[in-house]
């Protein structure tokens, strides 16, 4: 499969970064790294176009076409992120420049993908036969019958998927393992936190190693979710754990916590 990223700033690097996993990628062990990311497999060889859009761009764009890139490269799956406004209007031309069969366009700022654009864009995009998602965030896509955007699910990028060890004589979990990780790359960073961490303070662990990644969702209030998409995304990450390791939670927000 083809892919194709399209973005604007910190969230889209980190993306990519994890989806080519290069060497460089996840620094946030620092001197304490030992490497795990080693084995994962890098994706680099399906990226055929990287695309950065400038941050300051005005607030208003009166001719977005205009800041489109002359040429795009031929893509199965077009991921777009982070994109002004304006610019994201003109998603369906992007796709049509890209000759692109589906789209994933994460809604991580709620400022920058209002609700009734989303739904014209979704609704030109199919009319058209395009397959789109508009995960919000990025980390709670899942597989949805659309063909290439599973595919990139089952790449292993999506809603976090583990699995935990829990030893329950010493109430600790020996270790985590991540099956499907957050587009960020955040996953592997809570997984490494887990490992041999004291169960009664699961939530403050995951909490923290949340934070500390960092995760990059705004924290604006997102009128459907009325809730910050920062909270969102912790809410996943701990439902992914508690999941993977069997724990009873509660609808409390990590975030409610700290």
């Amino acid at each position: 499969m083809r892919i194709s990223f399209y973005y604007t700033g910190e969230f889209g690097r980190k993306v990519i970064g994890n989806v080519v996993n290069s060497s460089t990628f996840c620094t946030s062990c620092g001197e304490l790294c030992d490497h795990c990311r080693e084995k994962k497999r890098s994706y680099a060889d399906s990226v055929v176009d990287i695309y950065e859009f400038p941050a300051d761009l005005p607030e208003f764009i009166e001719e977005p076409e205009e800041y489109l890139p002359e040429h795009m490269g031929e893509c199965d799956l077009l991921i777009v992120m982070d994109l002004h406004p304006d610019i994201l209007s003109e998603l369906p031309k992007m796709v049509e420049m890209a000759g692109a069969k589906a789209v994933i366009a994460p809604i991580e700022v709620p400022k920058l993908a209002p609700a009734g654009l989303v739904q014209q864009i979704r609704e030109k995009l199919e009319k058209e036969g395009i397959d789109c998602e508009f995960p919000k965030p990025f980390c709670s896509l899942v597989k949805t019958g659309k063909p290439l955007i599973d595919d990139f699910v089952d790449m292993g990028f999506g809603r976090p998927l583990l699995t935990i060890g829990v030893d329950k004589e010493r109430n600790i979990f020996t270790h985590a393992k991540v099956l499907r990780d957050a587009p960020c790359g955040s996953t592997w960073y809570v997984a490494k936190k887990i490992g041999w961490s004291d169960i009664d303070v699961y939530k403050e662990t995951i909490s923290g190693a949340h934070h500390a990644y960092p995760c990059t969702a705004s924290m604006d209030k997102d009128p459907q979710l009325q809730d910050t998409i920062l909270h969102e995304a912790g809410y996943i990450i701990r439902k992914s754990v508690e999941e993977a390791a069997h724990i009873k939670g509660d609808d409390t927000s990590p975030e409610d916590e700290k």
